[in-house]
């Protein structure tokens, strides 16, 4: 038999009752239920339940081990009582009776614990980390974290592309961020740098007439942290391809990062059909260049409904050339509640206010009410209103600049 086991601490099940077998790990929980010893033993890809009573040649060995213990044990496969059975886990059907055992490891009491969800100081986590990264959550993103890498280079090499090395230690070519930069031995006084990309070095390599180019590359920056990029480094996917146009990259990349999503989603489905949305109009509807689009409010351009207006602050505005009335639609906003609570926020992020106009019912008809509707007018309020798409218990706001 193997010097450390036969079996991982996921493998065992039905099938294997009655087999003699050898696991080793760390002890993951020690229950006591008078005079029987049961211990969860753990490894990198699952749990397996251990168990001894007196009868065991080494149950005083056993009452010693503590958790986080590093283990090795012999002994035979039994079916759990159908009443114990655990369908959380693979190996839930069985546990193993310990008939030997040898302590790899000891542990002294642990200053955090890898057992349960408890929240830790981040100082005690990273002084820690090896206890840390032994916890379940720690050991899913790790595992998710390398899938992910192998299944963007797979599907890289799927499409013809080759995964080619860059300089890590090379000369300051600054970006967005300040360089790290390392002392040289051989030449004192002089500094090497940490590229904050492989931008240079790949150019280089698609010179060369390397057709298609890519390296999940790591980044050094010396910036302050956000919420999805460490202080120091980070990974990226980066490619290059020769003799293409724009729509051959979004051809490419769209099928790896959908796929990704896809296929570690836990079954969700992936909108694999992209909207292809160009800068002047994401600035146009969004005002930002990545908008959420859950969110499918759009502004428009509503600047001929002012032009020669009553409201004089628009119209005058329009006069000048270069700018133009926006108008952002608020479906079921139509409450003035609702429209003071906005220009509150408008007003409290630094602006003068918005204008707006929402519709109520009148029993008889619709009605456009708010300050701007009296200013323009029925006419040009209902022009507005048919532009946005809008109806009873909607609302529109207005900027313009």
């Amino acid at each position: 038999m193997h010097a450390y086991r036969s079996h991982t601490c996921a493998d065992l099940n039905k099938s294997n009752v009655g087999d003699n077998v050898r696991l080793s790990g760390w002890v993951h929980r020690v229950r006591d239920h008078g005079g029987l010893l049961f211990i969860d033993l753990r490894d990198h890809y699952g749990i397996t339940q251990v168990m001894a009573d007196p009868d065991s040649p080494v149950f005083s060995q056993i009452e010693k081990v503590r958790s986080e213990w590093c283990i090795r044990i012999d002994g035979n496969v039994m079916a759990r009582d159908e009443s114990l059975v655990n369908p959380k886990i693979p190996t839930g059907e069985v546990e193993v009776f310990i008939r030997d055992i040898e302590v790899l490891g000891s542990a002294s009491e642990l200053p955090l614990m890898v057992f349960g969800d408890q929240e830790y100081p981040e100082e005690t986590r990273l002084k820690y980390r090896y206890l840390d990264l032994r916890r379940e959550k720690l050991q899913r993103n790790m595992t998710l974290r390398s899938d992910v890498v192998a299944s963007m280079r797979k599907r890289m090499w799927d499409q013809n592309f080759r995964e080619y090395q860059t300089p890590i230690i090379t000369a300051s070519s600054p970006e967005g961020a300040r360089d790290f930069l390392v002392p040289s031995r051989q030449h004192p006084g002089k500094f090497y740098a940490l590229p904050q990309a492989p931008q240079q070095f790949k150019q280089l390599i698609m010179v060369s007439g390397f057709d298609k180019y890519f390296q999940i590359a790591p980044c050094f920056r010396d910036e302050d942290p956000r919420a999805d990029r460490s202080p120091t480094d980070f990974y990226q996917l980066d490619l290059e391809m020769s003799f293409v146009e724009q729509q051959d990259v979004f051809d490419t990349i769209q099928p790896v990062v959908g796929g990704i999503f896809e296929e570690f989603g836990g079954g969700r489905k992936v909108d694999q059909t992209w909207e292809q949305i160009s800068y002047k109009d994401a600035a146009l509807w969004y005002g930002s260049d990545k908008p959420d689009l859950r969110n499918p409010i759009k502004m428009q351009v509503v600047s001929e409904h002012f032009a020669g207006s009553g409201f004089a602050i628009f119209a005058k505005l329009l006069e000048q050339e270069g700018t133009e009335i926006r108008a952002i639609p608020a479906p079921t906003g139509g409450s003035r509640k609702f429209c003071d609570r906005m220009n509150a926020f408008a007003q409290k992020e630094g602006l003068p206010g918005m204008g707006y106009i929402f519709w109520r019912d009148q029993g008889e008809g619709m009605e456009a009410a708010g300050p701007l509707a009296k200013n323009i007018g029925p006419e040009r309020t209902e022009a507005i209103r048919q532009q946005l798409g809008l109806g009873v218990g909607d609302a529109a706001f207005f900027l313009g600049g």
